[in-house]
This record gives structure tokens, C-alpha cells and sequence, in this order.
């Protein structure tokens, strides 16, 4: 098969270092995830191929990234990533007006924005703003909980909400701790060290005890929602797919006036026993269709980490099917 050419040049220097990475790293993360050669002498970039596909869908890609870097978009190894992917898939002036309107959700205690970095989490954060039940349906590493926890931050420092309650069921001891050395909440934390995370990173850890300790902030497992009604709170289930029916109900039926429920789960991660329904399957299934409820599902396609991750899931995929 004839070796099909692609030669992309620049207009500027800027352009050349935005899009290359320092030491050309971009490229080195592009020639991973296209499993092929892309070479550069400092001014363009060449590849060679007989796939003439992937050919075009490095053009693509490239051209992309240029009017990017053209708009001085900030171009990191994610964002590489995110439009390699999605190129396939979306016009360039879709991904161009995504990368170019960013709404900023919140800071990080550095001062760094958060931006929602895919179109599915725009979506999702839409979603969160209009509706007061969200479920948030897909593989770990699309941002569910991350976006959650700091949309619960933004509303507080807002004055939106007057608390954050998050939870999720600790599945791996069933919810029975009393075997596990230490105090409650030594015997929890473990279980919600993802939620502490994302908390801390805009927070701060002294504020984020502060907060706990005012009863601002509340990190439980979900059999301590029993017997309340949460009001003007911005409630959170993370790991929802390993909740049975019945914790889902007494989760989903804790909603309050003037709050926000977001549900987080994925569902490939079951770990409750066989023939035993996960509540988020259920709870999808049987709320479809009710107005005032969302659910947004992310693919593989929204996950936004290391081109070596796509292609261990892909593999795992095929082995199970």
C-alpha cells in the first residue's frame, strides 16, 4: 500500500511550542494514543502512514490544535488528548468554542481556575444547575465526584446552600465497620478519601476541618442519612453503583427544599454481592422519564487521562466480552 504524506507548517513560532510541548512531549503523547511516528524539525510536523484514516484524522487533529494555539488556549497533555479524541466525532468549531468559552466554576486554593474540560462535563454542570436530582453515569476518570464536590464549593462560597453533605456506601466492609480499629471516623475515611481530596484541593485542609467541625461540611456513609431531611444542602452519593435498592431509596427520599442531589456511579465497578440489584441501575430505570430529573451518561471518550489508560480498558473490554 502507498505511504499516504501529511506535512503541517506554522505561521509562528508561539504556535510551534504551543502545540509541539517542551521537548516536544504533545507529539510523544500523540504517537502513543495514534500508535505511529510523528516527527518534527522545530517548523512542521510530517507523518507518513498507508493508513490514509488515520492520516486525516491527524490533519484534523493538527488543525485543531493550531486554531487553538492561534485563540491562546493554554494546551496541555489533556487537552491533546481531549481533541484527538474528539475530532472524529465534533466539528472543529465546537471543540474551538468549547476551549474558547470556558465558564469557570471555582478556584483552587492556588488561585487556579476549574474550567469544566469536556464537553460532557459542560453538560453535566448544565445539568446540576437546573435540575435538583442528577445522576452521573460512566467510567472513573470523567470528573463525576471531582465536578460535584467543587460545584457544591462554588454554591457555599455563593451563598447558595448552606451545607455539603457527601456520602457513599462502604460496600467493602458492608457498612458494618465495627471489626475495624479506631473511632467512626477513622473507620470511615478510607472510604471517602476521593471526597477529602477534592475538598482540600479548593479549600484548603485547615478550612475543610473547619468546616466539618461547624457542621458546614459532612462526610458520612450513607446508613447515617436515616431519619433526615436535608434542606438548603448540596447532597452528594459518590459510588452510588454499589448501593442496593433500598439504600438508594433512603438516600433519594432525604431531598429536601431549596437542595441539590447529584448521584455518582459507575456501573462496569459493582462490587455487591451476586443477584443483588445495584440502586443506581434501579433508580435510572424506574425515574426515567420525570421532569425535574437528569442523568447524564459519560463514555470512555470523556476520560481524560493517560493515552496507556484507553487501551488497558479497551483490552479488559474485549477479555470480558
Amino acid at each position: 500500500m502507498e505511504l499516504t504524506k501529511l506535512t503541517v507548517t506554522f505561521d509562528n513560532l508561539a504556535n510551534v511550542r504551543s502545540v509541539l510541548g517542551v521537548h516536544d512531549r504533545h507529539l510523544t503523547v500523540l504517537n502513543t494514543l495514534f500508535n505511529t511516528t510523528i516527527s518534527t524539525n522545530g517548523e512542521a510536523i510530517y507523518v507518513e502512514s498507508q493508513d490514509k484514516a488515520l492520516i486525516e484524522r491527524i490533519e484534523k487533529t493538527l488543525d485543531v490544535l493550531l486554531a487553538m494555539a492561534n485563540h491562546h488556549v493554554p494546551l496541555g497533555e489533556r487537552e491533546i488528548l481531549y481533541v484527538a479524541n474528539m475530532t472524529p466525532h465534533i466539528d472543529k468549531d465546537q471543540l474551538l468554542e468549547h476551549f474558547t468559552q470556558r465558564v469557570e466554576i471555582t478556584r483552587t486554593l492556588t488561585g487556579k481556575p476549574i474550567y469544566a474540560k469536556t464537553l460532557a462535563q459542560k453538560t453535566y454542570l448544565k445539568a446540576i444547575e437546573k435540575y435538583p436530582l442528577v445522576f452521573s453515569v460512566g467510567p472513573a476518570g470523567t470528573g463525576k465526584t471531582y465536578l460535584a464536590v467543587v460545584h457544591a464549593v462554588s454554591l457555599l462560597k455563593q451563598g447558595r446552600i448552606k451545607k455539603i453533605i457527601l456520602t457513599r456506601p462502604a460496600v467493602e466492609a458492608g457498612e458494618n465497620l465495627g471489626f475495624l480499629p479506631g473511632d467512626l471516623k477513622e473507620k470511615i475515611d478510607p472510604y471517602l478519601r476521593p471526597l477529602y481530596d477534592a475538598l482540600y484541593e479548593v479549600l484548603g485542609r485547615k478550612q475543610v476541618e473547619d468546616m466539618i467541625e461547624r457542621n458546614i461540611i459532612e462526610i458520612a456513609p450513607l446508613a447515617y442519612m436515616r431519619g433526615r431531611t436535608l434542606d438548603d444542602a448540596y447532597v452528594i452519593l459518590d459510588e452510588a453503583q454499589n448501593t442496593t435498592i433500598g439504600q438508594m431509596k433512603l438516600f433519594l427520599t432525604r431531598l429536601g427544599f431549596h437542595s441539590k442531589m447529584v448521584v455518582t456511579g459507575d456501573l462496569t465497578q459493582i462490587d455487591l454481592p451476586p443477584r443483588v440489584e445495584s440502586g443506581l441501575i434501579h433508580a435510572t430505570r424506574i425515574l426515567k422519564g420525570i421532569e425535574d430529573i437528569k442523568v447524564i451518561r459519560f463514555e470512555r471518550i470523556d476520560v481524560i487521562r493517560h493515552p496507556l489508560i484507553q487501551t488497558i480498558l479497551e483490552r479488559y473490554d474485549a477479555k470480558s466480552s
